[in-house]
């Protein structure tokens, strides 16, 4: 039997599904990937975590799968963007924690680059909002905090890489420093039209480009790795919501996808054309093969699932994530309570740093329930708002449907309430785990055992259609009042 293994280092957890020539997953493996919080806003990774964990589910996947490593055609990469990385070009060892992508300590330099009037030039190059969401501020940190740091990163001596990067140079045993596109392209450092590091924003971060990694295709080969018993070829490397709009067939403009794990993220993709947004979403890469760039739109939203995780691990309402939706369908629907989950900030279209969560509208009648129905529909109005800021950027998006996977899926009362508040369909895919899917899409196509994008559409299979029944009257009071409900939170006048 062949496999085609997908590694997916996410923000929580680090996992390794095999897959067989059909895409069928025959074995899984997952380990828990530990949060610090060192300082309010301050979100941190240990990278040897990383490491270690992503060796372990690799070879507990090929034996769950009843394989060998020489049963192995591939490997694909997916993970966690713009998490920083810093290491040593000798030894492979980290020079400190990682900067997580929710991670905002470098707001304020992110407001001094603003006032600089640095982001007109930022957001042309790159697709992107100056925001420390990306990595270039990060990176910029870790080289300023670093004793000795800058002076040997000019000499070449350091790495920089996102998460995948720093786990390609890892697993080769450090023979291999590069990246993918969709990766680079979110660093804020990458030109996503002329497909290269870009000289003038690396003089503005101060960032030496011997530190960055080769930028390649996401189905290319990306050397070996004989850390799991043979010589294993990796072959595949996208970002995970790039690799999940792969994964969810998205291959044609004016299909869109979103993910909801720890944040979620929409992907609108429009093919050859960057179409650059004027309602403050993103332009990026959603893949390149072939030396050809495909390009889409993207809003991304901080907390999704984490919310969830709140109410469970901060709060104590519940005891497992599934119970909210279960709350959420006992909430009395006269109570309009708003939770602003802006814990880290708010991301997409509204982009401030400095917003902090909030619960409103709570009266003595408001309880449990009350509080799970408020965080489970945050994330469907915030997907709203990004449905509608994709809507006023590309009008040519007509009677969309919106594909969407990751854990918050499952729940049916959250999926028809995002139907609803959208007014368009939702469809669930049969496989969840799509970003696996789609690294490992990319590692069956780099070895021929795949067809190119379009026909690997037919791996996507429906399984709920979700369609809207709410009145447009009652959406858009519904939307009204939770903007005048984001308002409250806001740290500066909305633009």
């Amino acid at each position: 039997m062949t496999i085609l293994l997908a590694l997916d280092q996410g923000t929580t957890s680090t996992r390794a599904i095999a897959y067989d020539e059909t895409l069928a997953p025959r074995g899984t493996a997952q380990i828990e990937l530990p949060q610090h919080f060192p300082a309010p806003g301050w979100v941190e990774h240990e990278p040897e975590d990383i490491a270690a964990h992503s060796i372990v589910v690799l070879g507990r996947a090929i034996a769950q799968a009843g394989a060998t490593p020489a049963d192995v055609a591939g490997i694909g990469i997916t993970n966690q963007r713009e998490t920083s990385v810093l290491w040593e070009r000798s030894t492979g060892r980290p020079l400190g924690r990682a900067l997580v992508w929710q991670d905002r300590r470098t707001a304020d330099r992110c407001e001094a680059l603003r006032a600089g009037g640095h982001e007109a030039l930022i957001t042309a190059r790159t697709g992107l909002l100056l925001d420390p969401y990306f990595s270039a501020t990060k990176l910029a940190w870790q080289l300023d905090h670093t004793p000795g740091a800058r002076e040997a990163a000019r000499r070449g001596e350091l790495c920089f890489g996102t998460v995948e990067s720093f786990l390609l140079f890892r697993l080769t045993e450090g023979r291999v420093h590069a990246t993918d596109a969709t990766n680079a392209a979110r660093t804020m450092l990458f030109d996503i039209h002329r497909g290269d590091w870009d000289d003038e924003l690396l003089e503005l971060f101060d960032i030496p480009r011997a530190l960055l990694p080769e930028v390649r295709d996401c189905a290319s080969n990306f050397g070996h790795t004989h850390l799991l018993g043979g010589s294993i070829p990796i072959l595949g490397m996208a970002g995970d919501q790039q690799a999940a709009t792969i994964g969810q067939g998205c291959f044609t403009p004016g299909m869109m996808k979103s993910t909801y794990g720890t944040g979620c993220f929409a992907l609108l993709v429009t093919g050859a054309e960057a179409v650059m947004s004027s309602n403050r979403l993103l332009t990026t890469i959603a893949w390149q093969l072939n030396g050809q760039r495909a390009y889409a739109l993207e809003g991304s939203i901080f907390m999704a699932g984490a919310t969830v995780q709140w109410l469970r691990d901060g709060l104590g309402i519940i005891r497992h994530a599934s119970e909210a939706g279960e709350q959420a369908a006992k909430a009395d629907p006269a109570q309009r309570v708003h939770l602003i989950p802006a814990f880290t900030g708010l991301g997409a279209p509204w982009w401030d740093a400095e917003a902090r969560g909030a619960i409103l509208g709570l009266t003595r009648a408001s309880g449990r329930a009350e509080i799970c129905r408020a965080a489970l529909e945050s994330v469907a109005l915030q997907t709203a708002d990004l449905l509608d800021a994709m809507r006023r950027d590309w009008p040519a998006m007509e009677n969309p449907v919106l594909r969407v996977d990751g854990g918050m899926v499952r729940s049916d009362w959250t999926m028809q309430f995002l139907a609803d508040i959208l007014g368009a369909p939702v469809d669930r895919s049969v496989t969840q785990e799509t970003t696996a899917l789609g690294a490992a899409y990319l590692a069956g196509l780099q070895a021929g055992l795949l067809p190119p994008p379009g026909e690997a559409a037919i791996h996507w299979r429906l399984d709920r259609r979700f369609e809207p029944g709410m009145s447009a009257e009652e959406i858009g009071n519904r939307k009204a009042d939770w903007r005048a409900a984001v308002a409250r939170v806001r740290s500066r006048a909305p633009d």
